[in-house]
């Protein structure tokens, strides 16, 4: 029975695991340029994803802001999302593609975060 079981998590140990982080308070004062920073932490021990192809995202709203890497820190992106003067929340959630290595040739694959908001407070 063991071994049995052993077998069964030999594939997702060889698959290798993924993970977002949201680093982004969960509010922020209102910002006169109606843009407000957040950042994401990526980890993976997936071997097979091509570096290159690496291409992390915010979504909001089904519009797509590209994240670029945190200087100094590795495996770290930001990005600066738009959120108008009227509107006192945002919600959003990250989506990182990539290409990974298989048998023929590279297959695109992406990695989502669940649903974060982000509310906007006026400063007293």
């Amino acid at each position: 029975m063991k071994k049995f079981f052993a077998l069964l998590l030999l594939p997702v140990l060889l698959a290798g695991c993924s993970s977002i982080t949201n680093l982004t308070p969960s509010r922020s004062s209102r910002d006169p340029s109606g843009f407000y920073r957040v950042e994401a932490q990526w980890r993976s021990n997936r071997q097979a994803i091509r570096p290159e192809s690496f291409k992390p995202l915010v979504v909001i709203n089904n519009d797509t802001i590209p994240m670029r890497p945190v200087a100094l820190v590795q495996d770290r992106w930001e990005a600066y999302i738009p959120v108008p003067a009227g509107q006192d929340v945002v919600h959003y959630h990250y989506k990182f593609d990539f290409l990974i290595n298989a048998i023929s040739q590279p297959r695109a694959d992406s990695l989502m975060s669940s649903d974060y908001s982000l509310k906007i407070t006026d400063a007293k």
